[in-house]
């Protein structure tokens, strides 16, 4: 049977081997969340990019650039993160060069270490995304992307509900993992209401960020599609966008 690990951090990723495994990279709040929505509205491919300063470079290249650093949106980009930005038909067939405190950075850590793939997962696809790892049928790494290298409870948590849908196929090889499902286990009868006491969602709140950005983040199933990364970019290959 294969086999499931968690990373909490990126920080890590050098005492893990992640050549040849499948990867999933989870940012819940907010850049994976992010990209699935970008896909559902047409969005070609997505760029991840290090930095605000790299990313910037793209606009000549007839990219629509995107940067957010400590969940707000960097000044003179073109967008954000927030996945509400990425509802636009506008973005219908262009491509996005993404930069975000957290999660690209965890994607292109990730790419480094040559895994077999790399998925993007969000509560948004977990269904679907369950159902195209077992297909895989590789053993699996959950990366999460956490805060500024440190454990976050939305990543962990969204690690143990995916768990959770992959038991019958593969077995808990860690304890980060079994962790991880244990804490799912608690609250998944009340996602939403824990969430909501995490440092990232409160920082929200201290913002005044005027969209709900937790609430849409934690709804499940709202798409039946994987993005994935295919060299450098990330791409839609599994499923329909709608």
């Amino acid at each position: 049977m294969k086999k499931i690990e968690l990373i909490h951090s990126p920080a890590l990723l050098p005492w893990y081997n992640l050549q040849g495994k499948t990867v999933v990279v989870i940012d819940i709040l907010r850049a994976t969340s992010t990209m699935c929505v970008a896909f559902h509205t047409g969005v070609n491919k997505i760029l991840p990019i290090a930095s605000p300063d790299e990313c910037k470079m793209f606009k000549d290249f007839d990219f629509i650039i995107a940067a957010e650093r400590n969940a707000v949106k960097v000044p003179g980009f073109d967008m954000g993160n927030s996945p509400f930005e990425y509802e636009n038909p506008f973005l219908a067939g262009k491509n996005i060069a993404f930069t975000t405190t957290n999660g690209t950075k965890a994607i292109k850590m990730a790419k480094a270490m040559e895994p077999y793939k790399i998925l993007i997962g969000s509560f948004l696809n977990i269904t679907a995304l369950a159902n195209h790892i077992i297909t895989l049928d590789k053993d699996l790494v959950l990366l999460c992307a956490g805060w500024k290298d440190k454990y976050n409870l939305e990543d962990t948590l969204f690690g143990g509900a995916l768990i959770d849908k992959l038991l019958a196929h593969f077995e808990i090889e860690d304890d980060a993992a079994l962790s991880a499902h244990c804490l799912f286990l608690q609250y998944q009868n009340n996602i939403e209401e824990i969430v909501r006491k995490s440092s990232h969602a409160k920082r929200f709140t201290l913002l005044h960020v005027q969209t709900d950005d937790v609430s849409f983040c934690l709804q499940q199933d709202l798409y039946s599609f994987v993005p994935e990364m295919d060299g450098e970019y990330i791409v839609n290959y599994f499923g329909l966008t709608h």
